[in-house]
């Protein structure tokens, strides 16, 4: 009987410990970087399709569209990337790429003639339009070509 009281009291106490846990920080929702492919499939050629081929990835993890207007996309050197008049939808995720292309709403294109991201470490960061900081996600690593972040 006294062992079974013991068992009750841990339960409960488990539970109220579990109550007290802080909810994961995506649980409410986002926009956050998700993916950044650094080192473009083989050689670095400075073709369009090699350009393009680094690229990172931004997903809308709420559950309404929010305006990127005027958000940023920058690298440890401060190569930056502006949104110009541009919606992310609810649960979507837009492709940024490093070389030219037509923008759409899932794939958006800096118009570079040079690449962005080191292939060994490099620091991405996401801002609003009021300068204030999204998300960052760093690698360092030549053992893979991209970071899920």
């Amino acid at each position: 009987m006294l062992r079974l009281r013991a068992l009750a009291a841990a339960a409960v106490m488990a539970a109220a410990g579990a109550a007290l846990l802080p909810a994961p920080a995506q649980a409410a929702g986002s926009v956050h970087l998700y993916k950044i492919y650094y080192d473009s499939p083989g050689s670095d050629t400075r073709s369009t399709a090699s350009l393009n081929a680094e690229y990172v990835q931004i997903k809308n993890s709420t559950s309404r569209a929010v305006s990127l207007t005027g958000w940023t996309l920058t690298d440890a050197s401060r190569h930056r990337y502006t949104f110009g008049s541009y919606s992310l939808g609810a649960g979507r995720t837009v492709t940024v790429h490093t070389g030219k292309g037509t923008n759409t709403a899932a794939h958006r294109y800096q118009g570079r003639a040079a690449y962005v991201w080191n292939n060994d470490r490099d620091t991405a960061t996401l801002r609003r339009a009021s300068g204030s900081t999204a998300d960052s996600c760093s690698y360092n690593s030549t053992r893979t070509d991209y970071k899920m972040c």
